[in-house]
This record gives C-alpha cells, structure tokens and sequence, in this order.
C-alpha cells in the first residue's frame, strides 16, 4: 500500500487537473488509511445520490411485477416458460388480485394508481394495465419507441405538478424517456450537432458553477465550443455569497452569437435555484436582443424547492427540460430520467431555417425513418440519434424502466398532502442546520435553497470572521487543496472542491444527500476545528 505521504503528493499534483469526482476516489484512498486506523468512519460527503428511497411505489412495482408473471403463466405455462400478457379482461384480472392479496406490499397505493389512470386520466382499463404488465415484464420492444403512451401521460402530469412543466395547450408537451439525465443532456448534444444547428466551434453560455460533465462536454473535440460562463457570484450585504447570478452577468447573454444557454437549476453544487427577477431579466434578454437562444435546463434538484418553476414554465419556446427520477426517489441505480420539449419550440424553428446544404445532409440521415424527413421533430430526431439512426427501431428506455417511473409519478400524484415530498426536503434542512451548528454559524433562511448540497466558500469564512489579512494569509501559504486533504487524513471525510464545479477556488461541495444525520454536525466541526487552526497560526506570526 502507498503511504500516505506518497497518496498525499499525488492528489497535491493532480488538483485541478482531473474532475473532482476523480479526485475524489484518491481522496477516499488516502481517508481509508484513517479508517484503518480505527480511530475514524469513512465520512464521504462527495457523491450526491441520497441515503433515503421512495418505498411504497417500489413495494407496488414489485407486487405488480408478481401479477404481470401470473398472467404471463396463465397464457402459457410450460415449467420455466411463460407466455406474453394478453389484454382482453386483465383489468379486471388485476382488481381480482388485488383483492385476493390485499396484505401484499404496496397492493392499497397499486390499486389508487390504477384508479387514478382510468378515472382521472381517462385511460380504457385493459389498455392501460395491459400496457403496465406487459412493459413490467419487457418482453417487448418500446412502442412508441419515444415512450410508452400511457406511461408518457402519467409521467408529463408529475412534471408539470412537481416542476412547472406547465402548458396552455393541453398534451403540448412531448417526453422522451432517457437513462437518466446525463444520458438526455448527451444525447441532446449530439442531436444539435448532427442537424448542423451547433457546429464546432459556436459560442454556449454555461450557468456556472455547474455539474462538472457540463463543463467538460463542451471542450471534447467532438464539439470545441466556445464558452461564455455566466458567474453566480452575487453577494449578500454581509458579504456572503447568494449564489444568485448578478444582472451584470446575465447582460452577457445579450449576444446573439451565444446560440445556447445550459444551466442546472436549482444549481449543482450551490443548490439554489434561480430567482424570479433573474427568469424576468433572461425573458427581456431572449426577447429583445436573443430571440434564438437555446435553452437547456436539468430540473433534477427542483422538487427540493419549494414553489419551483423551471424555466420550461417561464420560457416554453426556448427551453428544453431534462429531469431525473434519481434524487428524489433514491434511484440512481435504475437510470431514470426524461427530455420534454413543447411542440411549439425554437429548435424546430432553427431546423425549419438551416441553409439547403444543410437541410441535405439531415434529409439523408433521416431518410430511412419516413418520406418526408424534413418534418420530423427535433425530439424525434433525438430519439432517432440516440440509437444512431440506423438503430431507431430498438430506440427507448426499457419497458420495466418506464413503469417504474410511471409507479413513481403517479405516487406524487396521489401524494395530495405532499407528505414524501416534505420528508425530503426536512432529511436536507435538518442535515444544513446540523452542518451549519457544527461550523459555528448561523444559517440564513433561503426561499431557493434546495439544501441537497451546500457550497461552502472558506475565504468568505476567513474573511468575515477574521478580516481580510487572514484571507491573504491563507492564500500566500496553503493551496485549497489543504484543507481537502486534511479533513481525509485526519478524520475520514471526503468532501469535493467547489472549484473543479468553476466555483470560488477555495470552496467546497458538501452533499447534505447521503450520510446519517449525526455525521454533518462531525463534518461542520471538523472543518471548523481546521479553519481555527489556520487561525490560530496566522495570529501567532502577527
């Protein structure tokens, strides 16, 4: 095993030039030799999937998933072998079931769900738990490869609940079901790229500090664009950072070279979510100086927020929204995720308006999928590349996927009293305050604060608790790397640096997501007790 003096060098030599989250396995590394100590737990406060899952609508996809394999069995059954689900009746096969096995996890909530589809969305029974079962057993092929139908309408109901996808023409909003929402961001770059709407090279503005895949997409040579960062770097008038982006920096996107904007809101790893005079401020931007500004928003945090509106509310033409499952249900591991996109939006515009060269070469990579190529959709387009195009026939998310993220929407959607919903963002708040008391400070009440992460800027510490000098001493004799380290060889907590997200250089990432309770208020006095210790040597040299 390396020493830790060796692992210590390595990471000094590899700060800022590797992501953060790489940097963060040799912390780990380098934290565990504490562990072995016995003296320490391993404390990783680095990754963001949460410690928490949403149970009853997994318990009801399971019990499900039970029923789905009887009906397989009941059309043929041959030892190991079953059949496929057929439709005619299995609605009422399914209320039978139910009430035979009243007392199987998640039976009451599968029943509700079902209700919910046939009374309130007006789905024909057997077509709707036809479409569950047979998706549930994924013994076919998604049809429509986009998403399944019914799954698509439950699924566009939570968003506009839970997130603002809110629409004036009801079933405007299109949803393409992903793996996740890293998948959808990727595939929605490459889509713009194939249809000659981005080329190398062109200007994108990126709302920073961001996810770190975002920072790093651009600049693959694949792509080579140009980027503008919008900073959050408004301050309070303590002095503390708001994370809110100044009006100053907002002007920027006044360029209509900028062709597209991304951001993650409410932020990663600021956790706050974007203001209403800043929505106001981009809407007079878009419409005054940049009408085609492409905007692509990841909402994933949203449900943190209370009120939150995603600026596919605000901006439907310009936006285009990606979500993942994975935060607030606790399913990183099944890759859920979604793209929407109204059908009235500025990226069909921008395919409607390419040159005729251009409009050539996408007629020819589409040619296979339809007649007409030129009229299919920028969302079907995606679909289509996400599988290559050649491959468009085994495009979509896995049947079981899709249900269980059906089973998920439609829970919220039950959840009148929003009671999951408040068990999540309390777990977060808690972990805050518990953080926040262990650092020795007062917690200032944020209406946009989700709270999952939390960015701590130690120089604004520094300064606002010993002045400005002690700010300089800090940066003349210690790196930001420093404190990362010590906190992993002295006490086993691993947490990131704010700066590999383009935040301020001498911060860091705190997931408020996925360690107990207690563990926050060691985080906040560890730190603390090494901040005064940096404190205690800057006064003895004065």
């Amino acid at each position: 095993m390396e020493s830790q003096s060796v692992q210590r060098q390595e990471i000094e030599k590899i700060y800022g030039k590797i992501s953060p989250f790489e940097l963060k396995d040799r912390l780990i590394s380098l934290a565990e030799e504490a562990v072995e100590s016995g003296v320490h737990s391993l404390l990783d406060a680095g990754r963001g999937n949460p410690n928490w899952i949403a149970a009853t609508p997994r318990e009801a996809f399971f019990t499900f998933g039970h029923f789905a394999v009887e009906e397989a069995r009941r059309v043929w059954n041959d030892n190991d072998l079953a059949g496929m689900p057929k439709k005619e009746g299995i609605a009422g096969r399914l209320e039978a079931y139910i009430k035979a096995n009243g007392d199987y996890p998640g039976a009451e909530l599968l029943q509700k769900m079902v209700d919910y589809g046939t009374a309130v969305m007006g789905f024909d029974p057997d077509d709707w738990v036809h479409e569950l079962a047979d998706g549930i057993i994924g013994d076919s092929y998604p049809q429509p490869d986009r998403m399944l139908r019914h799954a698509e309408k439950a699924v566009r109901e939570y968003l506009i609940q839970d997130l603002g996808y809110s629409s004036s023409v009801p079933g405007s909003l299109s949803i393409f079901a992903v793996e996740g929402a890293t998948a959808g961001m990727c595939y929605i770059f490459d889509t713009l790229i194939a249809n000659n709407i981005f080329s190398r090279g062109d200007k994108i503005a990126l709302m920073a500090p961001i996810f770190t895949p975002y920072l790093e997409i651009p600049h693959l040579p694949r792509y080579s664009f140009e980027v503008v960062e919008i900073l959050a770097d408004e301050a309070a008038e303590d002095g503390t950072r708001t994370w809110q982006y100044p009006a100053s920096e907002m002007e920027k996107l006044c360029d209509p070279s900028i062709k597209a904007l991304f951001i993650v809101n409410p932020s990663n790893p600021p956790s706050v979510a974007m203001k209403q005079e800043t929505v106001r401020q981009l809407q007079a931007i878009v419409q005054k100086h940049n009408p085609n500004l492409m905007i692509i928003s990841d909402d994933v945090y949203g449900t943190f927020v209370d009120g939150f509106r995603s600026l596919l509310a605000d901006m439907p033409y310009n936006t285009i929204g990606v979500y993942s499952f994975s935060k607030y249900f606790g399913v990183t591991g099944w890759r859920l995720g979604t793209i929407a996109l109204h059908k009235d939006n500025v990226f069909d515009k921008l395919l409607g308006e390419l040159d005729a060269d251009k409009k050539e070469r996408a007629r020819r990579r589409y040619a296979a999928l339809s007649t007409n190529p030129e009229s299919i959709p920028f969302i079907d387009r995606i679909v289509a590349d996400s599988r290559q195009v050649a491959l468009n026939h085994t495009a979509g998310l896995s049947t079981p996927q899709q249900v269980q993220m059906t089973f998920f929407s439609l829970f919220a959607l039950l959840d009148r009293d929003n009671r999951y919903k408040q068990l999540t963002k309390d777990i977060c708040r808690r972990r805050k305050k518990r953080l926040f008391e262990g650092l020795g400070l007062p917690q200032n009440e944020d209406p946009y604060d989700a709270a999952y992460y939390t960015q701590f800027d130690l120089l604004e510490w520094a300064r606002c608790n010993y002045g400005e000098s002690f700010a300089d001493y800090l940066q003349s004799n210690y790196k930001p790397v420093d404190v990362l380290l010590r906190l992993a060889e002295e006490a086993a907590i691993v947490l990131l640096s704010g700066g590999g997200f383009h935040g301020p250089q001498w911060s860091i990432r705190i997931s408020l997501a996925n360690l107990k309770d207690e563990a926050y208020a060691t985080i906040g006095q560890v730190l603390h007790r090494i901040l005064e210790g940096y404190a205690s040597s800057w006064k003895g040299k004065l």
